[in-house]
């Protein structure tokens, strides 16, 4: 069965897509835990990220740059924090977090039930910060 953003990636479920190349998709979580919280996916459906070959690892790697970089200027964070843990979906993501301490980088702190207003508001200043 396809994981949750295979079903994204293909529009069969909706998603706040910001960047996308032929290997990797950026999207929005649905759980943030910071304005502008975003998740960089290889296209291929691989659990753990060492697992991935190393075209498509090289391929997620600059994506999830691309995107901080246009995190980054879209937020002016201290940092954007990457964490790679993805326990709840077996589908290699990268998650990138603008933070401005370290104790900001929780999963205790997500939001399950963020204004749908608040994320098209993030995507939007994402997207634009890339183009």
């Amino acid at each position: 069965m396809p994981s949750v953003y295979t079903r994204i990636i293909n529009g069969e479920l909706p998603g706040r897509i910001v960047y996308s190349d032929e290997d990797t998709v950026a999207l929005l979580t649905i759980a943030p835990i910071r304005p502008g919280h975003t998740l960089v996916v290889p296209r291929v459906e691989i659990d753990r990220w060492i697992d991935l070959p190393d075209d498509v690892q090289t391929a997620l790697w600059l994506a999830a740059a691309k995107v901080g970089r246009a995190i980054d200027k879209a937020y002016q964070p201290r940092r954007v924090a990457v964490i790679v843990g993805g326990l709840e979906v077996p589908h290699t993501h990268v998650h990138l977090v603008p933070i401005e301490n370290e104790s900001q980088i929780s999963f205790a702190g997500a939001d399950h039930d963020p204004d749908p207003a608040a994320l098209d508001e993030a995507a939007e200043r994402i997207r634009a910060a890339l183009a």
